[in-house]
């Protein structure tokens, strides 16, 4: 039994850390689909945009994880899926809020997610693993949540990127449910969730790797953004590589990522805010 629990515990690390990344990075695909659109998405609506991609994967790895698990244990295994990825959130949010951070906002928006995930999409049946049309019917459906979100309803490109995004990410799931090593495409996608030093979730999603897992992955993402007359910069770490840390390094690294944030933070407002790059300025971001 207490093998099982090992099992179960890095299938639920495994599943969080994929869920959260390939949510991060889809919003960036969205974006770019979108560029026009994109540039106008303030951080709540790209945060709604990262909370439907969560809402659909849950779906996804609750139908898939019934083809593995015993219909006793998968009710408690999702249930510890929503544990895991309440966790790797308040783990990505912890340099900038220290380890005391309260977490019970995260756990609220994960479980709102999660329930409102099952209101949205349990009334579709398919079986997941096969072509069917209830299945595209629902996979639509989303691609035209995530429009919604960004504000351009009907916009056949960003849903179909959207659905391609959500169709992506079930052999991994699979995969790890298995037992199996993700498969490279998917892996590939993952990418670190920017954090907010000035307010608490929602976090941002920041642009990822483009290659398969091993040949290029963005362990530390640093991030400036203009509001008016403001300017906010933010860092963040890429979920697995703050949890192989140790205490020690943690804090090194987050004085030294401090450091950088503010050099970057300045530099960027004394640029941002020239005529010479008035276009830089409207984009928003750096």
């Amino acid at each position: 039994m207490a093998t099982a629990n090992q099992e179960d515990h890095l299938q639920l690390r495994q599943l969080a850390e994929l869920i959260l990344a390939v949510a991060g990075e889809s919003v960036t695909v969205i974006k770019r689909n979108a560029p026009e659109r994109a540039l106008k998405l303030k951080r709540h609506d790209e945060w709604g945009i990262y909370l439907e991609f969560l809402k659909v994967m849950f779906n996804l790895t609750d139908r898939l994880s019934v083809l593995y698990l015993p219909i006793k244990e998968q009710p408690q295994f999702m249930d510890g899926l929503e544990d895991a990825v309440t966790l790797q959130l308040k783990n990505v949010l912890e340099p900038a809020f220290g380890s005391g951070a309260d977490q019970t906002e995260i756990m609220l928006t994960v479980g709102a997610a999660v329930a409102e995930s099952r209101q949205t999409y349990e009334r579709y049946r398919f079986l997941v693993t096969e072509n069917t049309p209830v299945k595209d019917e629902m996979l639509k459906d989303f691609g035209g949540r995530i429009a919604d979100a960004m504000g351009i309803a009907g916009n056949a490109q960003v849903s179909s990127a959207a659905t391609l995004c959500a169709s992506a990410v079930i052999p991994a799931i699979k995969a790890i449910l298995a037992g199996d090593a993700p498969p490279p495409t998917a892996a590939g996608t993952a990418s670190p969730v920017a954090i907010d030093t000035t307010s608490a979730p929602p976090p941002t999603a920041t642009p990822g790797p483009q290659g398969p897992t091993g040949t290029e992955i963005k362990l530390v993402s640093v991030m400036s953004t203009v509001a008016g007359e403001e300017v906010e910069t933010r860092w963040g770490l890429h979920p697995r590589f703050r949890q192989d840390l140790p205490p020690e390094d943690v804090q090194q690294l987050t004085k030294l990522m401090n450091r950088v944030a503010k050099i970057l933070g300045e530099r960027y407002a004394s640029v941002a805010f020239s005529d010479e790059w008035t276009s830089w300025h409207k984009a928003g971001h750096a």
